[in-house]
């Protein structure tokens, strides 16, 4: 049987290029296709020289010409790497763009249960409300509550073609375009993956979706600073980070790492600013008192030590919880104090997005080391 050059090549456009978010063609990483006969030789250039990207190149190439074009093909394959043009520092790691994101902000917190989700959830719905383009990506693996929060736990994200490409369209929920590992997963089944596969699934979901025009991307990320928020950053070209951490001391110490994490000189991801949650509690039958169960102003006073920007302060009350578990976040409750709360909230966050973009360049890669990469990071 005679090859068709043209059907391989075709065949090769289903093959992503690891952390590319590109086929193969499209990015050129194949170089030439030759045919003789029942023969073919693929040409390719890689920009990594790890041992298994380069097997699965191979195994990948071989695989798809076999299912695709010819099950008795004898297929050589002859792959080059070329190390990057910047040479004095090889340890760059390019953030890819997706086409049609202005800015992406990724939502942080030092530790657990300081209610970074809920404050994720309402500042989206918040933003779509003053007319901006809104996605959400869940990237708590281990714990996402997204799906929960936008009462739409039940829904899967459907397959859609774009441009020739198979698509993950994200489920909408309250105007914001949303993606999940909570919608691959049963509610009761445990994710444990060690971080590479977190890494990978993540990876899906940011390039391999059809997140369309999006003016705030907003990144849930797992509490803490490790592996998933690496992946991220060196996935992403992330615009700015914020900090979510109740006045409490144990949660302020933690947040401190946290801006620590992204000012780090390999990091060097900007921070937008601190959001202190659960603030103060105000009983319903006396509105005018404010009890201060976690402390007062502890996250407002660590962005002033910090030199960081205080976004807002959002208070401790039972229908913020509530609305959350009920999947239609609090935000969307008219003419309350919380709307009030959260609208300033997002209009502090919109003005530090756009001081950032003002004055400073937009964020491509990160420099991971060694040492930076899996050690503490030593204060100044």
């Amino acid at each position: 049987m005679k090859l068709d050059r043209k059907e391989i090549l075709k065949a090769l456009e289903t093959i992503t290029v690891a952390g590319e978010g590109k086929n193969m063609v499209e990015s050129g990483a194949i170089q030439n296709v030759i045919t003789f006969g029942d023969e073919v030789v693929v040409d390719v250039v890689l920009s990594t020289p790890a041992l298994h990207i380069k097997k699965r190149a191979e195994v990948d190439i071989m695989k798809v010409i076999h299912d695709k074009v010819y099950e008795k093909a004898k297929v050589k394959v002859n792959i080059k790497v070329e190390a990057s043009k910047k040479e004095e520092q090889p340890n760059e790691i390019k953030g890819k763009t997706i086409p049609g994101i202005s800015n992406i902000i990724a939502v942080s917190s030092g530790k657990g249960g300081v209610g970074k989700s809920t404050i994720t959830a309402n500042l989206a719905v918040t933003l779509a409300n003053m007319g901006f383009k809104v996605g959400v990506l869940d990237a708590d693996i281990y714990g996402p509550s997204m799906p929960i929060m936008f009462d739409v736990e039940n829904a899967k994200p459907i397959s859609i073609e774009v441009d020739g490409k198979s698509k993950m369209q994200p489920v909408q929920s309250y105007g914001v375009e949303l993606l999940s590992i909570g919608f691959f997963t049963k509610p009761d089944q445990a994710v444990i993956w060690r971080g590479p596969m977190a890494a990978k699934a993540l990876n899906q979901m940011i390039f391999d979706a059809n997140w369309g025009e999006i003016d705030f991307m907003l990144i849930d990320l797992p509490p803490g600073t490790g592996d998933i928020h690496l992946s991220i950053m060196q996935s992403l070209p992330i615009t700015g980070a914020v900090v979510v951490s109740t006045p409490q001391a144990v949660a302020l110490a933690d947040a401190k790492k946290g801006v620590s994490m992204f000012t780090n000189e390999s990091i060097n991801v900007p921070v937008l600013g601190i959001i202190e949650n659960m603030s103060y509690f105000t009983p319903e039958e006396l509105p005018d008192n404010k009890y201060y169960i976690f402390g007062k102003e502890g996250a407002r006073n660590l962005a002033e030590d910090l030199n960081v920007p205080f976004l807002g302060e959002i208070p401790l009350v039972q229908s913020i919880r509530e609305a959350g578990d009920y999947g239609r976040p609090a935000a969307l409750q008219t003419a309350t104090p919380l709307e009030k709360a959260f609208e300033e909230l997002a209009r502090n966050v919109v003005q530090e997005t756009v001081n950032r973009n003002e004055n400073l360049p937009a964020t491509e890669a990160i420099k991971i080391t060694t040492m930076a990469g899996c050690a503490a990071v030593k204060g100044k």
